[in-house]
């Protein structure tokens, strides 16, 4: 389908708000769009952006665009430098009013293409067929990063140095420490992006490759069909939420039951539950699930602001109580893993019987076989990277924030969010080399002031609302990544443009999104903007999300349904609707703008189709 009639804006015409002039100051300078530079305007008028809500739902912190840039260089390398992939360089980033717009670059010429075939089969290969060796390493190096950040020491300024540093001959001060334990905080982050895409493109090239070949094979299937084949199989992202049941079971197994559903906060459950041997015994698993499961961050994991269950202990109690409450009912709170297995069985012998050829039949085996080896790494990387790495760097980088606050450089620890990242080093400077000579820094006259005026630059940015691309569609989207994880094609374009040339959003009584997760149902939307909303939810709603993550998971024990803004049939949402057996339709672009709490709604996650009945 061509894009013809679609009209993107200029990437150089987007209008500045008023309010923030220079706010390009907060951000790296290759981020942004030029028009002093002839070659480089030309190239970005000619690329197709579209905003990356699926990892960015609210705009960019200065500091928290670290990730972007980690996997900037990460993502790209792999594709471009390492394993070659063949449709595809890597993905090229941009920053809009704070949002953040990406554009995977493709190779367009059909011999360097061919050429690259060949690399990818030597190097990629060499992965796929020692897939279980080489994750296992990886799992141990994720394991030891995390490690050196816990025990990464943030040390404070004293107004004299120990006099064991003389005694002992050490040679260095807490000031130079304090410089390179900020050094090794950034590089330990840095170096956990690289290993999140050692496996990452493989993981979802593997995918698409088998979804290549079902597409060629079978031309009517639906994408969702051949995600179903690759379904039920159990991942580590699943755990934390594991844990949580079995703490709700144990709670009503040993009778305390009633102490931990009493509706108080979890510091005044604690006290009733100790001293009684119940109580004790069930304080003491929780306890030990929360080292390393509680690092589940309550969203995606890429914002300073998004906690982890171990900041707040009243989030995973509050997923106990609903569990609590279904086991009271009678009702099962397992995944319904034998239905979805064998639905995926019976899906997968059904299109296998269609084949002809023993030969297409022995790649059809051999496609799934690998695209089910390395489906559980996809999903797996997520809760060492962005949940329990994250989380604790969050807290260190807090540690930081401590020091340059108590020295006046900022008034509150949570302003350290709106410095990047080499501000921060040459505060640090500033306030170190201040310490060593017994003068005054000059940092606490210039950060908050800027601070002040950033905060409300961000402030703007959030009540701006991001167009959803930028720049030159391209005739046919058909890069994998883009598809799969994103949801954006040509037709989901086309959905969009439509919203949006309805106007408004109050006249509109359909939407088209991705056929995430089989199944059709109707019932009353619950829109949820964040995981702290989830509370709200009733039993049987419709749960209606910008995204979803894994913190998001006691949700579907409520809900019948899932709709979301952005995402495709590889997106969070879609994985774990196919694992409850419950509909979806994400990438819907328009969902939590359109629907309303209360409204009654239609899902079909066969077809994609929304209705909205006002």
């Amino acid at each position: 389908m061509g894009n013809s009639k679609l009209q993107f804006p200029d990437p150089h015409g987007v209008e500045t708000i008023a309010g923030t002039e220079g706010w390009e100051r907060m951000y790296p300078y290759q981020y942004q769009f030029v028009t002093d530079d002839p070659e480089r305007e030309a190239y970005e008028k000619g690329m197709f952006w579209f905003y990356d809500g699926l990892h960015y739902p609210e705009p960019s912190y200065p500091f928290d665009i670290i990730w972007d840039e980690a996997w900037f260089l990460a993502l790209s390398q792999f594709n471009t430098r390492i394993f070659s992939v063949p449709p595809v360089y890597g993905v090229d980033h941009r920053i809009i009013n704070g949002y953040i717009y990406i554009s995977p670059v493709p190779v367009t010429d059909p011999a360097e293409i061919e050429e690259r075939v060949g690399h990818f089969m030597e190097r990629a290969g060499y992965y796929y067929q020692n897939w279980n060796e080489l994750e296992a390493k990886w799992v141990k190096k994720l394991e030891d990063v995390i490690s050196q950040l816990e025990n990464l020491e943030i040390p404070t300024l004293p107004d004299m140095e120990d006099k064991s540093v003389v005694m002992e001959g050490v040679g260095k001060s807490k000031g130079y420490e304090l410089l390179r334990a900020y050094d090794k905080l950034i590089d330990l982050g840095l170096l956990c992006w690289q290993y999140h895409f050692e496996f990452l493109n493989l993981g979802y090239a593997a995918y698409v490759t088998f979804l290549d070949f079902c597409q060629k094979a079978f031309p009517d299937i639906p994408l969702q069909r051949v995600t179903q084949m690759v379904s039920g199989i159990d991942v580590i992202m699943y755990r934390p939420d594991e844990e949580l049941k079995k703490l709700a079971r144990a709670a009503v197994d040993l009778g305390i039951d009633n102490v931990v559903n009493n509706g108080k906060g979890w510091e005044e459950v604690k006290a009733e539950l100790t001293g009684s041997s119940a109580g004790d015994e069930w304080l003491a698993a929780f306890e030990k699930a929360r080292y390393p499961w509680f690092w589940t961050s309550t969203g995606t994991g890429w914002y300073h602001h998004d906690l982890s269950w171990n900041d707040d202990l009243d989030i995973p109690l509050a997923s106990i109580r609903i569990y609590i409450d279904k086991i009271k009912a009678g009702a099962s709170i397992d995944r319904p893993m034998d239905e979805v297995i064998k639905e995926r069985d019976r899906i997968t012998s059904e299109y296998q019987a269609l084949l002809q050829t023993d030969e297409d039949k022995g790649a059809f085996e051999q496609l799934l076989g690998t695209a089910r080896t390395v489906f559980p790494y996809v999903e797996n990387h997520l809760f060492y990277v962005e949940h329990w790495f994250h989380s604790i760097f969050w807290n260190k980088m807090r540690e930081v924030a401590a020091i340059l606050a108590e020295q006046g450089f900022i008034e509150e620890v949570e302003d350290v969010w709106y410095l990047k990242r080499a501000e921060i080093k040459d505060a640090l400077w500033d306030l170190v080399t201040a310490w060593a000579t017994g003068v005054k820094p000059r940092g606490p006259k210039v950060w908050p002031p800027e601070i002040a005026w950033r905060k409300d630059v961000m402030q703007k940015f959030r009540e701006w609302t991001p167009p959803a691309a930028v720049g030159t569609a391209p005739e046919v989207i058909q890069e994998p990544f883009t598809v799969v994880l994103w949801g954006v094609t040509n037709e989901s374009l086309n959905a969009w443009a439509e919203v949006d040339a309805a106007g408004d959003p109050d006249s509109i009584t359909e939407l088209t999104g991705f056929a995430g997760s089989p199944g059709a149902v109707e019932g009353k939307a619950r829109v949820c903007r964040t995981v702290a909303e989830i509370g709200e939810l009733q039993e049987g709603e419709i749960l209606v999300a910008p995204t979803t993550s894994p913190s998001w998971a006691p949700a579907f024990q409520k809900i019948q349904a899932a709709v979301t803004d952005v995402g495709g049939v590889m997106c969070h949402a879609a994985i774990v609707c196919r694992e409850y057996g419950m509909p979806a339709v994400v990438g819907t672009g328009h969902a939590t703008s359109v629907i309303k709490t209360g409204m009654h709604i239609k899902v079909d996650g066969t077809t994609g189709k929304i209705i909205i009945e006002r």
